[in-house]
């Protein structure tokens, strides 16, 4: 006797194959719970390695190219006679920030940098920086020069190792002022007297400490040996970011912009993703997170010590 045996349709479409445990199936609310905290760590980690990034390979790159462009400008104002000698420029107005003012030569060390005006930590990523409150050198008084020890070039990273005797030698736009290395102080070292009237003292300011671990000030102090140059009285002051290891909390204001743009370009990610797919959306997003981690990371270094 034959026995029957229920068609296709009367069974009904077999069964769904179960999803193995603990692994939450797609659009389920268990995904979320990875989602969200992955994305924020992926950010995270972009922005740390952005910093490092900023104040290593990138920070040398942007050093060498303001140090070009320092130089150009430089080399044209002092053909043309009006480089800076003082607080103002040939208009009268004060020298901005930023401004090149003179080229430091030490070939004892082998640095050669250009000088701009400003010791912030902002300035002294382009090289190191005249302190506005001094005369420049050659001119009566002590003129104070800033430098970083490793981030953004390194300009200083080199000089504790000046003995008594090395020249060092500034370009300014009143000609070339020769220097002579006196010694090197320490965080605690006595200072010396005050330079009398009509001498003229050079101070160069660095960090000390491990790399990128600064705990202190190092000092070298030089005399002028060339002719003393005229100089308007320095006056004025400075504000607390271009005291020695202070930040720059002029940065928080870009920072928090950069903050906004990256988040918005966070939501317009997520949708892209949504609409385009994955792979349509990554190749767009990656430059582009790429450009705001770059620029939120280099602003967020303008708050550490500016002698680093």
């Amino acid at each position: 006797m034959a026995v029957l045996t229920p068609s296709r349709e009367a069974a009904g479409p077999p069964p769904e194959p179960a999803e193995p445990e603990g692994r939450p199936g797609r659009g389920r609310p268990g995904a979320a719970w990875f989602v969200v905290p992955g994305a924020a760590l992926t950010l995270l980690a972009a922005l740390l390695l952005g910093f490092a990034v900023n104040l290593t390979v990138l920070g040398h790159v942007e050093h060498a190219r303001a140090q070009q462009n320092g130089y150009n400008k430089l080399r044209t104002e002092l053909a043309l006679g009006v480089a800076p000698v003082g607080r103002l420029d040939a208009d009268g107005k004060a020298v901005s920030m930023g401004s090149p003012v003179a080229v430091l030569h030490i070939k004892a060390i082998g640095l050669k940098e250009v000088v701009f005006q400003g010791t912030t930590s902002g300035v002294l990523r382009s090289g190191p920086g005249h302190r506005r409150d001094t005369p420049l050198p050659g001119q009566p008084g002590t003129s104070i020069l800033m430098g970083r020890q490793w981030g953004y070039g390194s300009p200083f990273n080199h000089i504790d190792e000046l003995k008594a005797g090395d020249a060092i030698t500034v370009t300014t736009g009143q000609g070339q002022q020769q220097y002579k290395v006196t010694g090197i102080r320490h965080a605690g070292d006595p200072a010396p007297a005050p330079p009398g009237s009509g001498q003229s003292r050079l101070m160069l300011m660095t960090a000390t400490g491990g790399v990128y671990t600064p705990h202190g000030v190092l000092r070298v102090d030089a005399e002028l040996v060339s002719p003393l140059q005229p100089g308007p009285a320095a006056g004025g002051g400075i504000t607390s970011a271009e005291a020695p290891l202070a930040g720059d909390p002029a940065a928080w204001l870009p920072i928090m912009l950069w903050l906004q743009g990256l988040l918005l370009a966070v939501v317009a990610i997520t949708w892209c993703f949504r609409r385009w797919g994955r792979w349509q959306t990554w190749i767009c997003a990656v430059p582009v997170l790429t450009a705001f981690v770059v620029a939120l990371s280099g602003e967020a270094t303008r708050l550490l010590p500016n002698l680093l």
